[in-house]
């Protein structure tokens, strides 16, 4: 049961749909865009919603015992600050739990408008938000003082008629839980109509599926991390071990002759 919960760029609140009070007593919602906490989802859970920056949390230390948040984290300027911030304002012995948008999210995508640029163009400019790696993830958890971390991801392939068909509902319906357009500052404002049929035929050409559609990669990343407490499970001391892992290897061994 946890008291207390914060859900870090909540959007309008849809994390919210899949808990309950059981489980979470009250609940406070942030986001740094107004309108989506304005038409938020009712939830059964008591919910506070609260305009703010991820990156600078308006909450004491020590003050929830859980932090969850859902793809929002890629839109951060300051990750490794974000991390922060969340570790502050945990309890000891508190989680986060998250998942953000990967560094393979939208590839296909990605690719196909920086051939394009390039050939009609001379250059190119970033259209999709950049992510964050893997290999990084673990490491900022760590040096933001998150212990005990468990980092995996999924991918997810959702197939559509074709680029346009993509870009249409990244722009649209998507646009507040996943609106993976581009939010950098120096960002080309427009793309040229032959640009975007030449970026068309190469998605179509490279990553095209046999029926005629194209698929739309997403890389989610899910992670977890606790803040330290006394309490906690410790690893043993090197040199206390009783059994070597080259004894693993006998184990197949020792199975098929209990068998017999």
């Amino acid at each position: 049961t946890f008291p207390l919960a914060l859900d870090v760029g909540s959007g309008r609140g849809y994390i919210a749909q899949h808990l309950t009070k059981e489980t979470v007593e009250k609940l406070i919602q942030v986001d740094i865009a107004e309108n989506a906490l304005k038409n938020a989802i009712e939830s059964e859970i008591p919910t506070v919603r609260v305009v703010a920056d991820e990156e600078f949390l308006p909450f004491k230390e020590d003050t929830f015992d859980l932090v969850v948040s859902s793809l929002s984290l890629h839109w951060v300027n300051d990750l490794p600050k974000a991390f922060r911030e969340i570790h502050q304002v945990l309890k000891p012995d508190g989680v986060f739990i998250g998942a953000m948008f990967g560094g393979d999210t939208l590839y296909e995508l990605r690719c196909s408008l920086q051939l394009a640029e390039l050939e009609r163009e001379g250059g190119f400019s970033p259209h999709v938000s950049p992510f964050t790696a893997v290999a990084d993830l673990g490491h900022l958890l760590s040096r933001a003082g998150f212990n005990t971390l468990t980092v995996d991801t999924d991918e997810i392939q959702v197939n559509y008629p074709g680029l346009f068909e993509v870009m249409e509902d990244l722009q649209g319906k998507y646009i507040l839980c996943m609106g993976e357009s581009n939010c950098s500052w120096n960002r080309k404002p427009l793309l040229h109509r032959e640009t975007m049929l030449a970026a068309a035929a190469i998605y179509q050409e490279m990553y095209g599926n046999s029926d005629g559609s194209v698929p739309a990669t997403f890389q989610i990343y899910y992670m977890i991390g606790w803040k330290y407490h006394e309490s906690q499970a410790k690893p043993a001391q090197r040199g206390s071990a009783t059994v070597s892992f080259g004894e693993l290897a006998k184990i197949e061994g020792l199975l098929k002759r209990g068998k017999k």
